[in-house]
């Protein structure tokens, strides 16, 4: 077979090429690269600062003002912009960690519990010290109900530090750092739900309840399709919210009940395309026969050998990542410096607790894991990275503002948004010293 045979032949075993799928590949792989949304998020929050500051600060401001909503007669549901954002458009963000944790408990790393145990217990000593570190130091003092603000860690941040290092740090610290993150987002929902929320309306939680049985008899009678469960978890979504507790606790409720196994396993599908022939050229624009009715298992196939897990998470991941996180940022990181305002024992208290306590929580309850013999360390994993590692945990950022939204007044918001700022630039830039350093002098 000659070149060109050859050449013809790969050609014609791939989908058709047009003009556009040439431009767009940059921005698929842009936007397959996590780093990237930590890129974005930073961005986004910098414009937000700038425009608090500008002379359109009251108009930008007065933007997530708006009311958006239903109006049905005198019936009406509507919240503010900032509002719809935070409560359900976050609940999507949790959703997507909740896959994560999913897929890597049931599909990846964490499958072998000795492993999965040293992020937990980092992650679970990442958020007691801190927050108990901040409540001391804000003891008997107004703003003490906002300790759960230093117990998160924002994983696109992270992620987008580690990027930046390339190859200095192993993969094995990404993994670790990427599974801390995770629990922590799971452990900062519960936060959210249990500590942050009103008071409980158990007849509309009850609704919520018989929405998550319905959507379990769904999945065991196997329906498939996704727009069923888009429905019903939209049911739920405003069961809980009418309920008292965060809505955004669905999302990790919806998240861990998604099942991570695929209902088509690879021999099934070979034996399904070999099956597959070509259509006939007379029928090529129409009519149903058996060559056509194969290519259509074939297609159903080929996308179920994949688990609804990893479908979700491949196309949520860039909606969350350059859509959701940004706009949070753009109407969340708004802060005017300056006006007679200053740092105070509250912003102390949130810079102790994200950039001393996280990192001293995380190695002091992996040490103990590791010493009692529960947790094992994975190969390349060094203690100086899980130094940088921690510090890097320190920030907050997504996670911090959305938990001072919900914890703090006006008057206390100013000093925990400077103080969650502080921290994340404090812990990026230690973490990410303590990381260059060793691997750019090859300290043992």
């Amino acid at each position: 077979m000659t070149n060109e045979n050859r050449e013809s032949a790969l050609h014609a075993g791939q989908l058709p090429r047009e003009l556009s799928d040439r431009l767009k590949r940059p921005f698929t792989l842009f936007f397959r690269v996590h780093a990237a949304g930590g890129g974005v998020l930073l961005l986004c929050s910098l414009v937000a600062l700038g425009l608090a500051n500008s002379p359109w600060a009251h108009a930008y401001a007065a933007i997530w003002e708006t009311r958006v909503g239903v109006h049905a007669g005198g019936w009406v549901y509507a919240r503010s912009l900032h509002a719809w954002i935070n409560d359900a458009a976050m609940t999507l963000f949790f959703f997507l960690v909740a896959l994560a944790l999913k897929k890597e408990l049931v599909l990846g790393d964490l499958r072998n519990p000795r492993m999965a145990a040293l992020p937990i217990a980092g992650a679970i000593g990442g958020m007691l010290v801190p927050a108990g570190l901040f409540l001391a130091v804000m003891s008997g003092r107004p703003g003490s109900q906002g300790w759960g603000t230093v117990m998160t860690t924002d994983t696109a941040f992270v992620i987008g530090c580690l990027a930046l290092l390339g190859t200095r740090v192993p993969r094995s610290l990404s993994m670790f750092m990427l599974s801390l993150a995770i629990v922590d987002d799971i452990g900062a929902m519960l936060v959210v739900a249990l500590g942050y929320s009103d008071a409980i309306d158990w007849r509309a939680l009850a609704w919520a309840v018989a929405g998550l049985v319905l959507l379990r008899a769904a999945a065991w009678a196997g329906i498939r399709g996704f727009p069923v469960y888009f429905l019903l978890g939209s049911f739920i979504w405003v069961a809980v919210d009418a309920s008292g507790v965060h809505a955004t606790a669905t999302g990790v409720v919806l998240g861990l009940m998604t099942p991570a196994r695929r209902w088509v396993t690879d021999d099934r599908l070979y034996a399904i395309l070999d099956r597959v022939v070509a259509h006939p050229t007379a029928l090529e624009h129409g009519g149903d026969t058996r060559d056509r009715e194969t290519l259509q298992i074939a297609e159903i196939a080929a996308r179920e050998t994949l688990s609804p897990v990893e479908r979700l998470e491949m196309a949520l991941h860039p909606w969350v990542s350059f859509v959701i996180l940004p706009l949070f940022a753009l109407s969340n990181a708004g802060m005017t410096l300056g006006e007679g305002q200053s740092a105070g024992t509250l912003t102390l208290a949130v810079v102790l607790g994200a950039v001393v306590g996280k990192p001293v929580g995380v190695l002091a309850f992996a040490w103990l894991a590791m010493r009692s013999g529960v947790a094992l360390r994975a190969p390349g994993l060094a203690w100086r990275h899980m130094l940088g590692g921690s510090l890097l945990a320190g920030i907050g950022f997504t996670m911090a503002l959305f938990i001072a939204n919900l914890a703090f007044d006006h008057t206390q918001l100013y000093e925990a948004k400077l103080g969650i700022l502080l921290a994340s630039l404090g812990a990026a830039v230690t973490g990410l010293a303590v990381l260059w350093w060793p691997s750019r002098h090859s300290v043992p």
